[in-house]
């Protein structure tokens, strides 16, 4: 059965992806509810039980598959450590053609948690228009190694990318990354350290290889690590998150913070990058944003900041967000000629 792009989306609705990424519909405007008759109760969509999950995944992936390889659990650290791996999604005539530009996912999860798989959805998606390949990236958490083993992995995997771009017809000079939380952190720092060999680590076979970034979307990803991310009561001690990632308290740990703080790297040569970050964040305050943006634009380099007024931390991805997503990728991955619109998103 062949499928088309809408009813994807269709289908992408149904399924539970990372929190960042989410498709939402814009619900039409309540109508007032006629004089002492009872306001209406808001309709809430029901969730799937972990049955009717398995089954729309299993649909999905049927469905999927028809136009998208999709090649999981594949290794990037000469090892078989299963956070170190990638999973891969390429249109299926990908070698038929120009090499493809590629997006790389990286997951959210405050250092701690997720999962590569959860982007399972956007990743196949956007291979399915047949315009991209895809990677979802994989790294250790925080409770199995400290920083910088994050950055070290994810900059593993881009070089493990680029030197395997032939194999999979991949252009290894149009590689773009996004991520969510401690996803848009970690592509963040990869978008600012290109060629840092104070982060690059020796992970893999190919440290021949570069580990630098063409462009950037980060969602809601923390700048400053050293400043509370969150306010009121939780502010006033160390993020656990942070600490977890640094191994002690932010005072002891002050040149891990550093280093693992975005604002730290912020440089004239950092690859284009979009911050796509809710006013209302309680998690990773939007001053995270507003920092990088003001950093950024001091130094010369391409920033674009887009806040999205109602959003907390996790960011509902409707129709113009995903316009200008897609102009972004399209302008610094395929070189078209498109305006990246930075009004706030209501």
């Amino acid at each position: 059965m062949k499928m088309s792009l809408a009813a994807l989306w269709l289908l992408l609705a149904a399924l539970t992806i990372a929190p960042t990424v989410a498709v939402a519909q814009t619900a039409a405007p309540e109508k007032k509810p006629a004089a002492k008759q009872p306001a209406p109760k808001p309709e809430t969509r029901k969730q799937p039980t972990p049955e009717e999950a398995a089954k729309q995944r299993e649909v999905f992936l049927a469905r999927i598959k028809e136009k998208v390889d999709i090649r999981p659990d594949v290794p990037y650290a000469d090892n078989d450590n299963p956070r170190q791996q990638v999973d891969i999604y390429l249109p299926k005539d990908a070698g038929a053609g120009e090499p493809l530009p590629v997006v790389l996912f990286i997951h959210g999860g405050g250092w701690s948690g997720g999962d590569r798989k959860s982007y399972l959805a956007p990743a196949s998606q956007l291979a399915f228009g047949g315009k991209y390949a895809a990677i979802s990236v994989g790294y250790r958490m925080s409770s199995e190694a400290k920083w910088p083993a994050q950055i070290h992995d994810c900059k593993a995997a881009v070089r493990w990318v680029r030197a395997h771009a032939k194999e999979l017809n991949i252009d290894p000079t149009k590689i773009g990354a996004t991520g969510g939380s401690a996803g848009g952190h970690l592509v963040t720092m990869l978008g600012l350290t290109a060629g840092n060999k104070e982060l690059e680590g020796s992970l893999g076979k190919h440290t021949d290889q570069s580990s630098a970034v063409t462009c950037v979307i980060n969602f809601c990803g923390p700048s400053d690590m050293a400043a509370p991310l969150m306010q009121g009561e939780a502010a006033k001690v160390d993020d656990p998150a942070v600490a977890g990632l640094v191994g002690g308290s932010l005072k002891e740990k002050a040149d891990a913070v550093k280093q693992a703080s975005p604002l730290t790297w912020v440089s004239k040569n950092a690859a284009p990058i979009m911050t796509v970050h809710g006013m209302k964040d309680a998690r990773v305050n939007f001053n995270n944003a507003t920092k990088l943006d003001e950093a950024m634009k001091q130094a010369g380099a391409v920033h674009y900041l887009v806040p999205v007024t109602e959003a907390g931390h996790g960011i509902p991805i409707g129709p113009d967000l995903a316009g200008r997503m897609q102009k972004f990728w399209d302008k610094y991955l395929r070189g078209q000629d498109a305006e990246i619109v930075v009004t706030e998103i209501q």
